[in-house]
C-alpha cells in the first residue's frame, strides 16, 4: 500500500462528505474543522496526513500528545479524552483546545493553571447527551450549573460544548443527541451571555448528521486511519 496515496484518497472522500453536509445545511465549509483522531496510529502516519493539509489532530491520552507533538510540532492538538489533574501541567501547553472538561475539579484545576501562566485555557464542556453510563461527561441536568462556573472562572476561556452519541448502524440515530447539545448551547448563550461558538460532535459513523445539526468540530478516526493501526 502506498500510504500517501491511500490517505489522500480517504481524505478526499471525507472532504466531499463534509462539503455535501455543509451544502445540505446551508453552511460554509470553513466553519467546520476536521480533527484527525490519530490515537490508533503512529506519529509517522499522522505526519503524512499533516503533509496532506490537515492541521488539527485529536488524542484521547495526554501521553500520545506528548509523543506526537514532539514529532509533529506544527499541528494544533486537541485533547478529546479525560484529563487527569496530575498530567495537566505538561499537557496543556501543547494543546489548543480541551474538549473533554467533565467535572468541577478538572474545570477548577484548568482555571488555576490558566491564571498561573497568565493565559486562559480554551475549553469545551463535555455533556453526556446520550446518557450512557460508559461515557464520561456532565449530565445535561447539570449543564447550566457548569456553564455558570466556567463563565465565572478567569483562568479558562469557555468556547462551547462537546458530546459523543451512542454508536448505531444508522447515523440518524445520533441526531437527537446532537440536537440536544445544540439546544443546551443555545440556552447557555442566553444565561451566560457568551458566544459559545463551538460544538464538538460527530465521529466517523455520524459526522455528516452532526454537521447538519451545527457541529463546528468533527472528530474522525476510523474512516481516516482504519487498517493503519499501530
Amino acid at each position: 500500500m502506498n500510504l500517501d496515496v491511500e490517505l489522500r484518497t480517504r481524505l478526499t472522500a471525507i472532504e466531499s462528505r463534509i462539503q455535501a453536509a455543509c451544502d445540505r445545511a446551508h453552511r460554509v465549509r470553513k466553519d467546520v474543522t476536521l480533527i484527525a483522531v490519530s490515537k490508533t496510529v503512529t506519529a509517522d502516519v499522522a505526519k503524512v496526513v499533516s503533509r496532506l493539509g490537515v492541521k488539527d489532530f485529536g488524542e484521547s491520552r495526554p501521553q500520545e500528545i506528548w509523543k506526537k507533538s514532539a514529532a509533529i510540532p506544527q499541528m494544533r492538538w486537541h485533547l478529546i479524552g479525560h484529563l487527569q489533574r496530575n498530567k495537566l501541567d505538561k499537557t496543556i501547553p501543547m494543546v489548543s483546545l480541551v474538549h473533554s472538561v467533565d467535572s468541577e475539579r478538572v474545570l477548577s484545576a484548568l482555571s488555576d493553571f490558566g491564571m498561573a501562566r497568565g493565559q486562559p485555557v480554551p475549553i469545551l464542556l463535555e455533556i453526556n447527551c446520550s446518557r450512557e453510563e460508559s461515557k464520561g461527561g456532565i449530565s445535561p441536568d447539570d449543564a447550566a450549573k457548569m456553564g455558570d462556573m466556567a463563565m465565572s472562572l478567569p483562568g479558562v476561556h469557555f468556547e462551547g460544548l462537546m458530546t459523543m452519541a451512542a454508536y448505531g448502524e444508522n447515523p440518524e440515530e445520533s441526531r437527537p443527541t446532537f440536537v440536544e447539545l445544540r439546544q443546551i448551547r443555545d440556552q447557555l448563550r442566553t444565561t451566560t451571555g457568551l458566544k459559545l461558538l463551538h460544538l464538538s460532535m460527530g465521529m466517523s459513523n455520524d459526522f455528516e448528521v452532526a454537521i447538519e445539526e451545527g457541529s463546528t468540530y468533527v472528530r474522525v478516526g476510523s474512516t481516516l486511519f482504519g487498517g493503519l493501526e499501530n
